[in-house]
């Protein structure tokens, strides 16, 4: 029953994650924002609401292990399974701004973390301030640069645009209704079969619990793909990194303290969130200058697998 309520939640952060997605990018459109500060931003923070969600449900329930592992498995599946299978489906070119900015900027994110985590072994209430500023001067700039920057309207999805204020309200609603039940029962049911099958929090959280709120990114990147506007796909997978440090980490770290249990959070998990946050530019620049393409796919896709296989056997 557990794995049914697990499968449940699954689905129900996917048609969360999408209702969400939707919402926000007609909200983001009557905004006039271009579409890489939508990916960065609007689509980022929509996607990262399950990551919330579930870390803070874990940290109230006693779980600490979940919340941290949840956001650096979700991290290393965002660049390593989501942004694979996107660059295989398709080519990602790569805009000056990633490497001025936004790139720089999931790099700064993934340090302080890191830091954060290794400097105390736990994450206090204090450093969960200090990721939410953070954050909070992230997306200041992004937005003040995306004023001094030339915006181009998005034509393949303008009919979001047209969409009433009342409509993008009941796609909120659906929205959150799903991804906080999706969120609750995905814990749930993980906490209890990871107990039945032997298999720590961590494991579960660092990978099914951690795809499964990675699901929203995936829904959003195809989507994207298949309207053809990559700058929100791309935007959406760096952005969703930097909200699920800066706002999921920081805000659950500020409603609770939280420990680390399990030492390989620090010595595994993290190390290779900050290899795959790393890898990306050299990726960009050595095979196809300015591009992501369907090698460079295959071979984050083959890394996760590499990731995952260690995960299970350690």
């Amino acid at each position: 029953m557990d794995f049914i309520f697990m499968l449940l939640g699954f689905a129900l952060l996917v048609i969360g994650g999408e209702y969400l997605v939707r919402a926000s990018v007609g909200l983001s459109f009557k905004l006039h924002l271009s579409k890489m500060v939508i990916g960065l931003t609007v689509v980022s923070f929509a996607t990262s609401l399950p990551e919330l969600l579930v870390s803070l449900n874990a940290a109230l329930q006693g779980s600490p292990s979940i919340a941290i592992n949840n956001v650096i498995g979700s991290n290393i599946a965002n660049l390593g399974l989501v942004l694979g299978i996107t660059a295989m489906c398709t080519t990602i070119e790569v805009d000056k701004s990633f490497y001025v900015f936004n790139w720089p900027a999931l790099i700064v994110f993934s340090l302080m973390m890191y830091y954060c985590l290794s400097n105390d072994q736990q994450l206090t209430s204090a450093e969960g301030w200090v990721l939410f500023a953070a954050l909070i001067g992230f997306v200041v700039l992004l937005l003040r640069k995306s004023k001094s920057s030339t915006t181009q309207e998005d034509q393949s999805m303008a009919a979001l645009a047209q969409v009433s204020y009342f409509k993008i309200l009941i796609w909120l609603i659906i929205g959150g209704l799903a991804l906080y039940f999706g969120a609750e029962w995905l814990v749930g049911g993980a906490v209890v079969v990871a107990q039945t099958l032997g298999v720590s929090e961590a494991v579960i959280s660092v990978s099914l619990v951690a795809v499964g709120t990675s699901i929203p990114e995936l829904a959003a990147s195809v989507i994207a793909v298949i309207k053809k506007e990559k700058a929100i796909s791309l935007g959406n997978l760096i952005g969703s990194n930097i909200f699920n440090i800066g706002s999921v980490l920081g805000l659950t770290s500020i409603v609770k303290t939280i420990p680390i249990i399990d030492a390989q959070i620090l010595s595994r998990d993290a190390i290779w969130m900050l290899v795959f946050a790393a890898i990306i530019l050299p990726l960009v620049l050595v095979f196809n200058r300015h591009k992501l393409q369907k090698k460079e796919g295959f071979l984050l896709v083959l890394l996760y697998g590499i990731f995952m296989i260690i995960v299970f056997r350690q």
